[in-house]
């Protein structure tokens, strides 16, 4: 029984392990991975003379001064993601967010379709906290009125000190999940908008190419 136990979880880390590694890395067979957040959409004046690509080096890749950015060409998508420093005196959450940004033409504009996303693990996970405590909380509150705990006095402050007690954590859950969002968002976006800055430089940044290339 230890021993199913110990490679359940030596399992369930492989999974958390590899989520991460995918959401973070920037090949393009992971470009759109991780679970989608939330939307933005910006439009740029295009540079029909220098193609978005120009703005990238030869291997597709464009670091910037908090992040990095990848072009990748056959699904017109650029992905970012800020700095993921292993000893790094920034403090890091368990939400890491990336940007996956879909790029397509309107006219003379580019239109930049950002999508936020978050590991899959850490979605998973933070649902199955969230309905542990709503879930545990409401079936003790139903379960002890059911047994008749509510016919005195004790039982009524006892299922209200429960329930508070449920609410807190609740409460105190959500607003982590919510400090550790606009932390995670607020470095993305920053560097979002040091891409769009090396996009709309003339000349674009990073033009190592060829102009036939």
């Amino acid at each position: 029984m230890m021993f199913a136990g110990i490679i359940a979880i030596l399992l369930f880390l492989c999974l958390i392990i590899g989520d991460w590694f995918q959401f973070t890395t920037l090949k393009s067979w992971a470009c759109r991975y991780g679970c989608p957040l939330a939307h933005r959409q910006k439009a740029l004046d295009s540079h029909p003379a220098h193609p978005i690509s120009h703005a990238f080096h030869k291997s597709d890749a464009l670091p910037l001064p908090h992040g990095i950015a990848r072009w990748v060409e056959d699904r017109q998508v650029i992905v970012i993601r800020p700095y993921y420093q292993l000893f790094s005196l920034s403090f890091r959450t368990a939400w890491p967010l990336k940007g996956t940004i879909d790029v397509s033409s309107a006219g003379n504009q580019l239109l930049l379709h950002l999508s936020k996303r978050i590991p899959w693990s850490s979605a998973i996970l933070t649902l199955i906290w969230l309905l542990f405590v709503i879930g545990g909380t409401l079936t003790f509150v139903v379960l002890f009125i059911l047994d008749g705990g509510m016919s005195t006095i004790g039982g009524v402050f006892w299922v209200v000190g429960i329930t508070a007690l449920g609410c807190l954590v609740l409460a105190g859950g959500l607003i982590l999940i919510s400090f550790a969002y606009r932390l995670e968002d607020s470095r993305l976006m920053q560097v979002h908008q040091e891409l769009l800055d090396a996009l709309t430089a003339p000349p674009l940044k990073g033009s190592d190419k060829p102009e036939n290339a």
